[in-house]
């Protein structure tokens, strides 16, 4: 649903794409609204997790206002200056660190001073990406917008399964007075696989039958495969068990598409066998493979994100098909920064000589913008 504007407060009612509405109004500076977030509910107003995740932007912000409704079910926030720096923060273990981590990484390269955020919580959750996939996945992506790696670091120091998590995650970001417009038209072919699996407070023979079967699927379309075990033991493995694998499949383009699977939450009573475990996220990352484009479809958004703040000039990517979550983002690019993207569906070019053996792929989208010149006003030139 389209925000109302008054007064220059961009007002939008229910409780989806909280967090997507957060970031960009704490990017673009404008203050935003939301009614009615779940006001029909038996338990209405926002969760402990979306209070937590205003928490964490109050500490990288400096004058940041947030006012909440007595039934929470409406909130106003102004955001502050992005200030960055050492922040510490305890996750809500309803959601896992991805949830936040992803907030941080897009607002990293625009704050005042260096992000180095310490996470502690759940490090692999159903609702969202793990941290394993953002450093896989993610970090090549920004590193493509600042070119150099200033220190941009994302380490695991622990690993914490659901419900309870005592994972713990350091996050380092440089910052950049701006990001560079990109062309990113190639992605190539598949060269290796990479994973981890990991087995916390669970028998270490769960992680080899998690590898033997992940690897039995991927054998049979290239050879160079290798999945590590990470069997976390004591104050590493974190306070619930569970084991789970995340894959990366690189290609000779530097582009790295992520999949990954984990174990039912402990005390639900369902049993994961590891073996369709590892079968199961083989076949996740071919489904990635299938659908292409230049990143991973789990972050097309962040990819939009910076494409739209870049400097002045075009910037162009071919993904593979746009997620629903990457559809909304457009939309509130458009409402926060007045950017919009041309979207191109990309035509399956004929090869006359590949008749027999067609080679199958999802449809491809070009997406094709020009940057705002969005500036960092804290980072100094010299």
């Amino acid at each position: 649903m389209p925000a109302v504007v008054e007064n220059d407060v961009l007002i939008y009612k229910g409780s989806n794409f909280f967090r997507q509405r957060l970031l960009l109004s704490t990017l673009s500076g404008r203050a935003i609204k939301i009614e009615e977030i779940r006001s029909t509910h038996d338990d209405p107003g926002l969760r402990e997790y979306e209070v937590n995740l205003i928490r964490l932007l109050d500490k990288v912000t400096n004058g940041t206002r947030v006012e909440l409704s007595e039934t929470g079910t409406s909130v106003y926030y102004q955001p502050g200056i992005l200030i960055g720096g050492q922040v510490n923060h305890s996750c809500c273990p309803q959601r896992g660190i991805g949830y936040y981590l992803e907030v941080l990484l897009a607002l990293g390269p625009f704050c005042k001073e260096p992000l180095n955020a310490v996470l502690q919580g759940v490090t692999h959750s159903d609702l969202d990406v793990s941290v394993d996939k953002i450093k896989s996945a993610a970090l090549p992506i920004l590193l493509k917008f600042i070119l150099v790696d200033d220190g941009l670091e994302l380490k695991v120091v622990r690993r914490g399964a659901p419900p309870l998590g005592g994972g713990e995650v350091v996050f380092k970001c440089p910052v950049r007075r701006h990001l560079r417009p990109l062309q990113w038209t190639k992605w190539g072919l598949v060269k290796r696989i990479r994973g981890v699996v990991y087995a916390l407070r669970v028998s270490p023979t769960m992680a080899n039958r998690v590898v033997e079967s992940a690897k039995g699927v991927m054998l049979k379309f290239l050879p160079d495969v290798y999945i590590n075990t990470d069997q976390c033991r004591g104050s590493n493995a974190g306070k619930s068990p569970g084991f789970g694998i995340s894959l990366v499949a690189e290609t000779n383009d530097k582009t790295f598409y992520c999949a990954e699977a984990k174990s039912v939450d402990g005390g639900k009573g369902e049993i994961t066998l590891p073996e369709d475990l590892g079968r199961e996220c083989a076949q996740r990352l071919l489904d990635e493979v299938y659908r292409g484009g230049a990143v991973d479809s789990a972050f097309q958004w962040l990819l939009a994100l910076w494409m739209a703040l870049g400097q002045k000039d075009v910037s162009e990517c071919i993904i593979g098909p746009l997620s629903d979550y990457t559809i909304t983002f457009l939309q509130h690019l458009k409402e926060f920064f007045g950017v919009m993207f041309k979207l191109e569906v990309q035509r399956q070019e004929e090869d006359e000589d590949s008749d027999d053996e067609q080679v199958q792929a999802a449809q491809k989208i070009k997406m094709t913008c020009v940057g705002i010149g969005y500036v960092n006003i804290s980072k100094r030139t010299l």
